[in-house]
């Protein structure tokens, strides 16, 4: 008989898509499949001609792109010299997640489809377009879709007999088993920011200790919202990178909410435990040390201020000794109930930790080595970098919003990293920040005679303020630069230094303050009113441009 082996391989750039990928690993282990889940740059591309089965869950991002998660095995599926029939012996099926509002919808899980066609492969299902846009999300196409598939499956991989089904109501084995240590046990150095290995360049796995050296607000203290432009200090890094590209930093969160999720799950916060792998074969989470605190976990790992997702509640529902609870928590993880679980949730963005204020008797409950399975790891955030090597050596900064909105919850909304970020004052001590960096998916020309005409509204004019530093200290002059914002003397950021290179003949600026007359005014209504100046740009001179922010 066949064996019965199965590989769930995602591309996610959101978690969305992460998450399905674990909820199809979670059936196939109540289907008795021997199955690991995997990223697909994690997995090595190369034994895909040896494998029998495979689902494929992926996202779709931008205009079109793959997740960065997905990109190097995206550029070896599509090499010219792979033979056609080369994935004949593969059964396979595509599960992709978008958005319809989008002109490229589910480009990446339509295009993947036909891809793994043209080499040979057979596939089970025709390819699933989850979409974001439909009042019950992705699930109202994922569900009925995963029926079906499983319907294939099984007629293709029978059960072995005498084993059946494993019910829904049995809760599925962790994936991790938490040891705690005796409290005497020595204590090793352990920490997220260990130092990089000397000349390995920073990344994910080995993000770099960067300094903050300033921190500074841009708006005026009057104005509703919080722009700080932060500096940081990368001696020593071996960080390069050019205008337009991406920084990227890992979050953590706020001590308050840690102690809150301690107090609420009764943990100790200075408990030290260490992993180990329910199953063989499954990898440790990499940007966790061993031994390890509850402190450290919940501040660097958990992401206890994300919206939670349908798995979420139906994990909970496991551990519930309360029947309101369990049945309130079964309707938020049954197909029914996603309407309700919109409202409760997404609409007003509700946390993971206020979710779990909201079941106290489930919460107190939670087995501790379910906390991986239950709560995603923090993601990190990208921020465009608003500085040049060539102006500001081994600095990079950023022009951050600090993200703070109203919903119908008493409290105020505020995003994760921003807020950390907004908090840390490199006046109180050495204030550290893992980041590293990443192309951006804007060039600027190498000719330095080619004029550039960037369009950068609020925050969106940070990668110019890069671009523009970087072509002035190489002597270019020929920059246009349309800005707006609400008011003048309120939210024009890096005014002094956009005047200076005016003054210099560096710099051609059109501004547009919206709400300093009665009439609105938007960067649009400048571009207009300059047509011909721009027209000479493109016509003449060949510019190129650039537009950038919301």
């Amino acid at each position: 008989m066949a064996e019965r082996k199965l590989l769930v391989l995602f591309g996610s750039q959101t978690g969305t898509a992460q998450d399905t990928a674990e909820r199809i690993g979670r059936e196939a282990k109540r289907r008795h499949f021997q199955c690991r889940v995997e990223a697909l740059d994690s997995y090595d591309v190369a034994n895909l001609i040896n494998e029998l089965l495979v689902v494929f869950v992926c996202a779709t991002t931008g205009q079109g792109d793959p997740p960065d998660n997905m990109k190097m095995f995206w550029r070896f599926l599509f090499r010219k010299n792979l033979p056609p029939g080369s994935l004949c012996q593969l059964d396979y099926a595509v599960l992709g997640l978008g958005d319809s509002s989008y002109p490229k919808f589910n480009f990446v899980a339509k295009k993947l489809h036909k891809r793994v066609l043209q080499l040979g492969g057979n596939p089970l299902l025709p390819v699933a377009l989850g979409d974001d846009q439909h009042d019950l999300g992705p699930d109202a196409v994922v569900d009925p879709w995963l029926l079906a598939l499983w319907d294939k499956i099984l007629a293709l991989y029978p059960l072995t007999p005498g084993l059946e089904i494993i019910s829904p109501d049995v809760c599925l084995p962790p994936k991790y088993t938490l040891h705690y240590l005796a409290e005497d046990s020595p204590h090793p150095d352990g920490g997220l920011l260990q130092p990089t290995a000397p000349r390995a360049v920073p990344s994910e796995l080995h993000p770099f200790a960067a300094r903050v050296v300033s921190n500074q607000r841009v708006t005026a203290e009057s104005h509703f919202q919080d722009v700080r432009l932060i500096e940081f200090d990368v001696t020593g890094s071996g960080i390069t990178f050019s205008a337009g590209d991406v920084v990227m930093i890992q979050p953590q969160n706020c001590p308050e909410d840690v102690q809150q999720f301690c107090q609420l799950l009764r943990l100790d916060p200075d408990r030290r435990f260490v992993l180990k792998p329910t199953e063989p074969g499954t990898s440790l989470p990499a940007l966790l040390p061993q031994p390890c605190t509850i402190r450290h976990l919940v501040t660097h790992y958990l992401d206890i201020s994300c919206v939670p997702r349908r798995s979420f509640f139906e994990l909970l529902s496991y551990f519930s000794t309360n029947e309101l609870e369990r049945e309130k928590l079964q309707e938020f993880s049954s197909a029914q109930g996603q309407e309700e679980l919109y409202s409760y949730c997404n609409r007003p963005r509700r946390t993971t930790l206020e979710a779990l204020w909201d079941f106290p008797h489930t919460t107190c409950a939670i087995p501790p080595e379910y906390l991986l399975d239950l709560i995603p790891r923090i993601r990190p955030r990208a921020f465009s970098i608003a500085s040049s090597l060539l102006a500001h050596p081994d600095r990079i900064q950023i022009l951050m919003a600090v993200v703070r909105y109203k919903t119908r919850l008493s409290k105020p909304r505020r995003g994760l990293c921003s807020t950390w970020l907004a908090s840390l004052n490199p006046e109180q001590g050495d204030v550290q920040v893992p980041l590293w960096v990443k192309k951006g998916g804007m060039k600027f020309p190498a000719d330095p005679d080619t004029p550039v005409i960037m369009i950068g509204p609020g925050t969106g004019v940070a990668p110019f303020r890069a671009a523009i530093q970087e072509r002035v200290a190489q002597g270019c002059r020929g920059n246009c630069l349309f800005f707006g914002c609400r008011q003048k003397s309120k939210d024009f950021y890096c005014q002094a230094e956009w005047e200076e290179l005016v003054t210099k003949g560096f710099l051609t600026l059109f501004t547009a303050f919206s709400r300093d007359q009665e009439e609105k005014v938007y960067v649009q209504h400048r571009i207009q009113e300059n047509r011909r100046v721009v027209w000479e740009l493109l016509s003449s001179r060949n510019a190129h441009v650039y537009l950038a922010g919301r």
